[in-house]
């Protein structure tokens, strides 16, 4: 009797399972299966709940040089007239050329809640492939150097693009006075400013000035532009660092006649020097926040950025922006630098050349 039971048992066990294979190999194999059928998953293929704690996350702490700056949390930047984020960072590539910029506000700033006082732009004009910029450091003086720094930037490269769409040279005269017109006219609409008044211009919007038109030029870049004040720009290599506009001494005396003549002043001749950048070497154009820590490049600072710009591989325009906020004692002023190079074009890679 037991016997008999345990064998009908069995059978039913079989006869269950045997059903059940039955009914799935059915169903897979019916026009619903698609639509209606869970699919079976790899339980070994999916990523753990606690993967996301496994990728690495990059390091994004100040580069330390020397002594670094006292730690702290920065306070929010004044916002009066116009909004100013605490940094930007922009990078992009032409046939021809290689971009990177970055304008961070410095440590002195953050600790008070000033805005920064820096600006830059960096415009492609694909028609001929130039390359249009403009960096401008803000008088701290002037009370409302942030905006004028933005406003000289924007105006200047808005000037030097619709010469480029006419075809005409830059004329640079023509161009720095309308810009410092620009910076009158807008300083009449501040509180306190009745007309167009140059005076009251410089008191509260004063800035300095580095603009310029980057070229192709073979498998070079030409490059001419025009300096107003004690910002700077170098052509850098393995070698070093070679100034290529007006700079300022070891002892942080400016070698530029027209250093202390910020815009909405414009100098009695706007003479625009004339360059070229070769494969191998990057111009940088930078305010003083970047050239005075900087030197004559033989430093901590210079080996950093060599290291940095002068390999295959350039860094991601957010690397670009972290290393520039390095943290060094006494260096705390706002940083902008633009690092331009010749980019191999897309014609000279089609053609194995470069």
């Amino acid at each position: 009797m037991v016997r008999r039971r345990r064998t009908r048992f069995i059978d039913v066990v079989i006869g269950l399972l045997l059903f059940r294979w039955a009914r799935a190999l059915f169903r897979k194999s019916g026009p619903e299966a698609d639509a209606c059928e869970e699919p079976e998953v790899d339980q070994s293929a999916q990523p753990s709940r606690d993967a996301s704690e496994r990728v690495p996350l990059p390091d994004f702490r100040p580069v330390v040089i020397d002594q670094p700056i006292v730690e702290f949390e920065p306070k929010p930047s004044a916002h009066d007239m116009e909004y100013r984020p605490d940094f930007l960072c922009d990078g992009w590539s032409s046939d021809t050329a290689m971009v990177r910029l970055a304008s961070v506000r410095g440590y002195s700033h953050r600790y008070r809640g000033v805005p920064r006082q820096d600006d830059a732009v960096a415009v492609a004009y694909p028609p001929t492939g130039a390359v249009v910029f403009a960096v401008a450091d803000g008088v701290s003086s002037a009370p409302y150097a942030h905006i004028g720094a933005t406003r000289a930037c924007r105006t200047v490269v808005g000037l030097l693009l619709r010469q480029l769409g006419s075809g005409a040279a830059a004329g640079w005269p023509e161009v720095i006075g309308d810009t410092a017109w620009h910076l009158v006219e807008y300083a009449s609409r501040l509180p306190g400013v009745e007309g167009s008044n140059s005076a009251a211009a410089e008191r509260l919007l004063a800035t300095t000035l580095v603009a310029g038109v980057v070229t192709p030029a073979g498998d070079d870049l030409g490059v001419e532009a025009v300096q107003i004040g004690d910002s700077g720009a170098w052509l850098l290599d393995s070698r070093g660092y070679r100034p290529v506009l007006g700079s300022k001494t070891g002892d942080g005396d400016v070698v530029v006649p027209n250093a202390v003549q910020p815009l909405p002043r414009v100098p009695a001749a706007v003479l625009p020097q004339r360059f070229r950048v070769t494969r191998g070497e990057v111009l940088l154009v930078g305010t003083d926040g970047f050239g005075d820590p900087l030197g004559d490049g033989q430093g901590q600072v210079g080996q950093l950025f060599t290291r940095l710009l002068c390999r295959p591989s350039w860094p991601s325009p957010l690397e670009f922006a972290h290393v520039l906020d390095f943290s060094r004692e006494t260096f705390d002023d706002d940083r902008t630098l633009l690092a331009i190079r010749p980019r191999q074009s897309v014609r000279g890679k089609a053609n194995g050349n470069g």
